[in-house]
């Protein structure tokens, strides 16, 4: 796909895509998320995202939730564990109304004492949600057995004992440390002229302060295997088994997320959802996921059942790995997956926010951005050894972390 990139003299990008359409998509991303945060602070990234639509130097909460909804458009927002997003859909003629946007509650939010207390109060209850939810709680858990000791594995909500204590000097601190000019992309997809864009562009952000202060990160050390096991007053159990594997400059990251595919990712015929839900019945939700990360990655695989088949469950996952480790896909078996795959991925450039934010991500992570084409080829050079080791090493489950959720009688 078509792209143009502009630098700004503070770092910032300015991403364009052309699409012919009365309807446009932006996104701010910002290289910090929930990995940054110090200890005591966890969920300060979150709150901080929640807290930019409260109040800037200019307006209050109500304008700016109606300064693009006036218009019929969308704003939302969200955080991960590396990144900050603020995303708009919007028709074609409010380009110049959603960047100022974007520029004042990005750079310009004031962060008042009496919003952050009511926003607190909101977290908690967002945190009380999810732990209501075991097939999320069980995610965070999983991740924080995995990550033991590091702050990948920490909550990105964080926890009502830390949400509790986080400050204005927090925020401020957070933001002046990690919102650096030369990580943070602004794109747009829409039927623009890249020079307007640029003069828009240029308008709404060429005067913030250039920070380009050096990354903090730690990578996460491999920790040995662990395996728990949770009482939990809920109706069924909940499973999650996997370990940290290849980041997103590995060169058999391609590979890894056509093995996930093929063996527990999106559609009805993959290998897990066959075995246990098709085949036997046990599972109605059977999924694998493959996260790569900047300098790790994470390969899980997650299913609820009736306590009484749990077990099953797991021999047949595991039954599942062994056979692909005895019996290595065959030429004709790697060419379904990949076209498989392909066809997905094609499908996927229909949703044109997720696409700009998946380009914005890949200017961030590898200063370039891939063609669908490129893409393609990528996945179609994945040999059968190549997937053979990938097994190998993935599928190796001496390495594996599990824990489970069991229901109280």
């Amino acid at each position: 796909m078509e792209y143009n990139v502009h630098t700004l003299k503070n770092g910032i990008r300015l991403l364009h895509v052309p699409a012919a359409s009365a309807i446009s998509h932006a996104c701010i991303l910002v290289n910090a998320g929930s990995r940054d945060e110090d200890e005591q602070q966890m969920g300060l990234a979150h709150f901080i995202e929640h807290l930019i639509f409260k109040r800037t130097e200019k307006r209050n909460t109500t304008q700016i939730l109606n300064r693009l909804e006036s218009v019929g458009a969308d704003l939302n927002a969200y955080t991960t564990k590396e990144y900050t997003c603020i995303h708009a859909s919007f028709l074609h003629p409010f380009l110049d109304r959603t960047l100022e946007l974007f520029n004042d509650i990005v750079f310009h939010s004031t962060f008042p004492e009496e919003e952050m207390e009511k926003e607190k109060g909101v977290i908690l209850d967002e945190i009380a949600s999810y732990l209501d939810q075991p097939e999320e709680a069980i995610n965070d858990d999983f991740e924080d057995l995995l990550f033991k000791g590091h702050q990948l594995g920490k909550n990105i909500l964080g926890t009502p004992e830390t949400v509790e204590k986080l400050s204005k000097k927090d925020i401020q601190a957070f933001v002046k440390n990690h919102y650096r000019t030369d990580q943070i992309v602004v794109a747009v997809l829409g039927n623009y002229n890249f020079n307007k864009l640029v003069k828009i562009g240029e308008k709404y952000f060429a005067e913030i302060e250039e920070n380009t202060a050096a990354s903090q990160r730690v990578a996460p050390s491999g920790n040995p295997a662990l395996h728990q096991m949770v009482d939990k007053q809920i109706a069924q159990s909940h499973c999650m088994m996997g370990m940290q594997t290849y980041s997103l400059h590995h060169p058999y990251k391609t590979g890894l997320l056509l093995l996930n595919n093929l063996f527990g990712g999106t559609g009805m015929s993959s290998i897990l959802n066959l075995q246990l839900r098709e085949k036997y019945g046990i599972a109605y939700t059977i999924e694998s996921a493959y996260s790569p990360l900047s300098d790790t990655g994470i390969f899980a695989i997650y299913f609820g059942t009736d306590v009484e088949k749990a077990e099953k469950a797991m021999k047949l996952i595991r039954k599942e790995m062994d056979k692909l480790k005895q019996k290595p896909l065959t030429e004709i078996q790697l060419h379904k997956a990949q076209s498989k795959f392909i066809g997905q991925i094609a499908l996927g450039e229909e949703n044109r926010i997720g696409l700009i934010i998946a380009m914005a991500k890949s200017l961030l992570d590898y200063q370039h951005i891939d063609s669908l084409e490129t893409v393609f080829q990528k996945i179609r050079k994945v040999t059968v050894k190549d997937m053979t080791e990938i097994v190998n090493e993935v599928f190796d489950q001496r390495q594996w972390t599990s824990l489970v959720f069991n229901p109280t009688e």
